[in-house]
């Protein structure tokens, strides 16, 4: 066993351990095991929310696309920023409704706000469409990681196979406690890595940042700004409006906010976060190092920047510590997600659609039944799929964003979208979603009679505009036809 594998294998056994006992002297009820009992002070939201930072996403993907794509990378930074300023506002609000009405997930949100359980299994179903790939997003990068920072040792299949073993394990004995505890560890090592990587290989390879950016620019002219066609800045903002809007919409991201014991401290989180996630620049730098260090790399491969640059530079001691950092990133989430979608699953479809008398009991006995099931379709779909890491995120991301507008209008004095435009609307968005994906196509190939500026706008936000039409349409009709008068209008009176 190469010394690499040796500090990889040593750091998955100790995520286990440290998954297992995080259970211990707690009574893993439904409750405790989804959300933690709501008893989660500011560190650890902090860190369950900060897990959505630096998953493998940033660890590879972002340098990867910093490598194959140039200066569209920067959504991911800008995006972030921006959801975390809306998040001082919406976050709390969120919370407050759903510690008055013991909230379990976020299909039970809307049940509560609309009153209507059709619309909670609609809201469930979606959010499991957009985990899947989110979860495929978190193996494939372990497989990755694990792969080639053991020098082949561990292929990326097997690799998959133990890491969703690990982590399956301890989400069925403890919950989103689990991914807590392991969340501490990961987040510290993998910022002493990038903050490390991103300073040593420009260094090392061009002397200087400002040297690195000059080289790359004589290189490949313009590959450092914006196209004028594709990825151009209309794709740039339009992407950044949709993810940022989308960032608390994922189901795991959703639940991680009724963990809290207090709402203050997500205006804390909304100070931090953005300071925090500003290092995402340093993985940014490795890929850009990487491109005239690295030559070739194409297609999915352009995920494999980032390691291929370190094991051509560090000894195999070092490359096992960014395995370990990078395997940690997938574990994380990967919990996260696990819990989430096992218990959207349970409580959400199996209790609301089909046993509305099953007690709480029955339901953890369920959704800790669904954890490997899930598991085990999303490592069927990332051993047969070849999408590229960041193709996967913004996959997911189309999806959850259309849960966005009936959320924000729930909030409002008197909501102008009822149960029936919500449905409808979050139906057509995803609908639309779907189809872009399975024919791979884009707002320009739909309509491809467009001005270039309008078909160069990210195809999920075509999906969010029909949803916003159908859903206030849907609605007008509804009232007007004397269907009943919304039901849906918060107890908040506002965010």
């Amino acid at each position: 066993m190469n010394s690499a594998l040796l500090i990889i294998f040593t750091t998955a056994v100790l995520a286990l351990l440290l998954g297992l006992r995080a259970r211990k002297g707690r009574d893993m009820n439904l409750e405790q095991w989804s959300v933690g009992g709501r008893s989660f002070g500011t560190v650890f939201v902090f860190l369950l929310m900060a897990g959505e930072i630096y998953t493998t996403f940033s660890f590879l993907g972002a340098s990867g696309s910093a490598y194959g794509k140039g200066a569209s990378t920067y959504y991911t930074l800008a995006y972030q920023l921006l959801a975390y300023t809306i998040s001082y506002w919406l976050l709390p609000a969120i919370w407050r409704y759903a510690q008055r009405e013991r909230l379990l997930s976020q299909p039970q949100f809307f049940v509560h706000k609309y009153d209507s359980p059709a619309l909670g299994i609609l809201v469930a179903l979606v959010g499991v469409l957009a985990l899947v790939p989110y979860l495929m997003l978190q193996m494939k990068g372990l497989g990755l990681i694990v792969s080639l920072a053991s020098y082949g040792a561990i292929s990326s299949t097997t690799a998959v196979w133990i890491g969703s073993a690990i982590v399956t394990a301890y989400v069925i004995a403890s919950g989103v406690r689990g991914a807590a505890w392991n969340a501490v560890v990961k987040d510290v090592a993998i910022l002493a890595v990038v903050v490390f990587l991103g300073i040593y290989l420009p260094v090392h390879y061009y002397g200087s940042l400002s040297a690195m950016f000059s080289a790359i620019d004589n290189a490949k002219p313009g590959y450092l700004t914006f196209p004028e066609k594709g990825q151009s800045v209309i794709w740039f903002q339009s992407t950044v409006l949709l993810t940022s809007i989308g960032f608390f919409m994922w189901p795991h991201t959703f639940s991680s906010v009724y963990t809290a014991k207090s709402a203050r401290i997500f205006r804390r989180n909304a100070a931090i976060l953005p300071i925090y996630s500003i290092l995402l620049l340093f993985v940014f730098f490795v890929g850009f190092a990487a491109i005239l260090r690295v030559p070739g790399l194409s297609g999915s491969d352009i995920d494999l920047a980032l390691l291929k640059l370190s094991i051509q530079t560090f000894d195999p001691w070092f490359i096992g510590i960014i395995g370990a950092a990078g395997l940690l990133t997938a574990l994380v989430p990967g919990a996260m997600i696990l819990t989430t979608a096992s218990t959207i699953l349970a409580n959400d479809v199996y209790r609301a659609g089909f046993r509305q008398q099953a007690s709480d009991t029955t339901v953890k006995r369920l959704a800790s039944f669904m954890v490997p099931v899930v598991a085990l379709v999303a490592i069927t779909l990332t051993l047969n799929g070849g999408t590229t890491i960041v193709s996967l995120l913004l996959m997911g991301y189309n999806f959850v964003t259309q849960l966005f507008p009936a959320i924000l209008c729930s909030f409002a004095q008197r909501n102008p979208i009822n149960k029936y435009g919500a449905f409808c609307g979050i139906s057509a968005g995803a609908v639309t979603v779907a189809a872009i994906t399975l024919s791979k196509s884009s707002v320009g190939g739909f309509f491809p009679f467009l001005p270039q500026m309008l078909q160069d706008l990210n195809a999920g936000m075509l999906a969010l505009l029909l949803n916003i039409v159908v859903a206030a349409i849907v609605s007008l009709l509804t009232k007007r036809a004397g269907n009943g008068v919304s039901t849906n209008v918060s107890r908040e009176g506002g965010t």
